[in-house]
């Protein structure tokens, strides 16, 4: 069907019926947990470096390969440890050489890390300001060692709650992201469906005129995290979650939230364990289809913020 003939979902996709989901959504507990990246993109010599809502943090492993996490300002003089080398699971200040083995030491502090398998959390309990949690919400995955994996990550001008917002309006799909989906329709939604999800019935595109159809169910486990279990068809099991994680702001003091994207895909058919076998050259290649959608979906987000912060947003 050409794209202008699809049916229109304007009409469904109620303003407060997203506002509503979005608000249940912040109000579940995140014990004060952040996702700062790939569990893969944390080893080697360098440790890894985000700034969440204004504070600086370093991630690295120790020599028994346990994430350890801190705050990215040395105490001595303030030298920006994400610069700095990871040398036998010790992190070494490349001004002065004073040395972090991820314990108390100088004035540094380490902050609770956790490391699921695909992605790397830190708990910074002065910034979340919530009862802290032992561990993060870690959505339900297929184990990771039988699946696929990728991480993508992106960076918009807006606030976690544009993202959570854009996760939670699946009526969008098949209009703003053509080149990936069709025949999109929401069967069961949270007022319908008796539990805070939608359900939707989609076809996913692969080439030319291959399409693969599921069923795939949106839920969002805590303020910041929006998941899509694959519940019926092709890929049985498998997850995209999207979190949303504050930065500091720009230049101009607008918010800043980064995107980390996991997706964990599974299958039962003979063939996935080559898939996972060639893992390494498949992973770029899912990347950048993630890149592809954000790169709309983040326009989205942003476009909300924008006429939120200046009193013009439509929504509930």
């Amino acid at each position: 069907m050409a794209w202008e003939r699809q049916r229109p979902t304007w009409r469904d996709a109620k303003p407060a019926l997203i506002a509503g989901a979005l608000k249940r959504a912040q109000a579940r507990p995140s014990g004060n947990w952040y996702v700062v990246g790939a569990s893969r993109d944390v080893g080697g010599d360098r440790p890894l470096g985000r700034t969440v809502a204004g504070q600086e943090v370093v991630v690295w492993r120790d020599t028994g390969g346990r994430v350890v996490a801190g705050p990215g300002v040395c105490p001595h003089l303030g030298a920006p440890l994400r610069d700095s080398p990871v040398r036998c699971g010790t992190l070494v200040c490349h001004w002065h050489g004073l040395s972090l083995n991820g314990g108390p030491f100088a004035g540094w502090e380490p902050f609770p890390a956790y490391d699921d398998g695909v992605l790397v959390w830190v708990r910074l309990d002065a910034v979340g300001g919530e009862e802290p949690l032992d561990a993060p919400v870690v959505p339900r995955r297929p184990v990771p060692a039988r699946a696929l994996t990728a991480v993508y990550a992106g960076i918009g001008v807006c606030e976690p709650e544009d993202v959570v917002a854009n996760r939670l309006d699946p009526w969008h799909g098949a209009w703003f992201h053509p080149y990936s989906f069709v025949d999109l329709t929401v069967a069961d939604t949270p007022e319908s469906a008796g539990e805070d999800a939608f359900a939707v019935d989609v076809s996913f595109k692969v080439a030319g005129r291959l399409v693969v159809p599921v069923r795939a169910v949106f839920t969002a486990p805590e303020p910041r995290t929006v998941v899509m279990h694959i519940t019926e068809g092709e890929g049985v099991g498998s997850v995209v979650e999207t979190h949303a994680t504050p930065l500091t702001p720009d230049a101009s003091g607008r918010p800043r939230t980064a995107v980390i994207e996991a997706v964990v895909a599974a299958s039962d058919r003979r063939g996935f364990a080559l898939a996972r076998a060639a893992a390494p050259v498949l992973r770029p290649l899912v990347r950048a289809a993630s890149g592809r959608l954000w790169r709309d979906d983040l326009a989205y987000a942003e476009r909300r913020w924008a006429l939120r912060s200046t009193g013009r947003f439509p929504g509930a």
